[in-house]
């Protein structure tokens, strides 16, 4: 069935999951709007996730969906109903995104044809790796592909991309200047992201604090940022740092979208508060342990380092044998800006 895009005033997209899945999803979001610049445009996002999105102005609407009241579903999905999509885009992939999906009642309903209850889309793309004609993809690629196995123009692989909103940026330098006790020790500052999903991702904190005292002789001042759960790590930083840190664990996505762009560089974790970094187009060095550095590398056209060992007989232990000095070494080309290349390879 061929799809008449000129007759497509509704358009729907199903990305669930995490931070950075989302930020991921922005480049898709950034063709799709400059294909259909007239239709409503709208994003189906879970619930604690839906503010990294603020201020967007890709898509119309943001509608959300609880990942824990499995109750609330129907509702959401009756609401999706009667807004009368003409198409849905499943950028996700898994059975809630599907059932979602079909739920929408749209006319065409565009998944991969790896997805399960595949049946339940009109039109199924194959895999992205025949579209890119590549063997490596990455998550941004993989979502643009499935646009673009449909029409939408692709080919110039938009970068991740995030807005800042007026009150995020006034509210984020209001903090700094009260955490700072009025006095920043430099004017420039570094963010720091030394937590992460999985004990395989995340960087030992007394390496962070060696890192932290570099920068500060670099005249940046250092400021931290971890979700509340993740409390203990900013301490630990700040008590084994021989530098003064600013530490946060109470900011919004939005807040941490403008603390970010603010910043002169960002060092972390392989999480999605890099792809915040990214798509707000701040010089990143990012730290990966387990994760497939292909396809999850920030998104942008900023100067970026990935630090990383390459290892395949424990990639749950990779993380461990990244040193201090792999780091600052990666920092040190960024800040200079030669010789830059996407990855910083330690050999085994």
């Amino acid at each position: 069935m061929d799809i008449d895009w000129k007759k497509t005033n509704r358009v729907l997209v199903v990305r669930l999951r995490s931070i950075g899945d989302t930020v991921l999803a922005t480049p898709s979001l950034v063709a799709l709007r400059r294909f259909l610049p007239e239709a409503q445009i709208d994003i189906l996002l879970e619930d604690w996730v839906a503010p990294v999105l603020q201020g967007f102005d890709a898509v119309d609407n943001i509608i959300t969906v609880s990942r824990t009241a499995k109750k609330t579903r129907f509702a959401t999905a009756l609401k999706l109903r009667r807004n009368k999509y003409d198409a849905a885009f499943n950028l996700h992939g898994g059975t809630t995104a599907t059932f979602f999906v079909r739920a929408t009642g749209a006319r065409v309903r565009i998944g991969y044809d790896n997805y399960q209850y595949s049946f339940l889309y009109t039109h199924r793309a194959p895999d992205s790796k025949q579209f890119w004609h590549q063997e490596q993809v990455h998550s941004a690629e993989q979502q643009l592909a499935l646009l673009g196995s449909v029409g939408v123009p692709v080919l110039d692989k938009p970068k991740s991309l995030l807005a800042v909103t007026d009150s995020a940026r006034s509210s984020i330098e209001k903090k700094l200047f009260e955490k700072s006790k009025f006095q920043i020790p430099n004017s420039k500052f570094a963010l720091l992201h030394p937590a992460a999903a999985f004990d395989s991702k995340q960087w030992a904190t007394e390496k962070f604090a060696r890192v932290a005292e570099f920068l500060f002789e670099k005249n940046f001042t250092p400021v931290a940022v971890a979700a509340p759960n993740e409390r203990a790590i900013l301490e630990n930083l700040k008590q084994t740092a021989r530098v003064p840190i600013l530490a946060f664990d109470d900011l919004s996505l939005p807040e941490i979208t403008a603390l970010a762009s603010r910043a002169e560089l960002f060092v972390g974790n392989d999480s999605g508060i890099a792809h915040i970094a990214a798509a707000v187009k701040t010089p990143a060095v990012v730290i990966f342990g387990s994760s497939n550095i292909h396809h999850w590398h920030p998104w942008t056209d900023v100067p970026n380092e990935i630090v990383y060992y390459k290892s395949d007989f424990d990639k749950q232990e990779n993380i461990k044998l990244i040193t201090v000095e792999n780091v600052i070494k990666a920092v040190k080309k960024v800040l200079s800006n030669e010789d830059l290349v996407d990855e910083t390879k330690l050999k085994s």
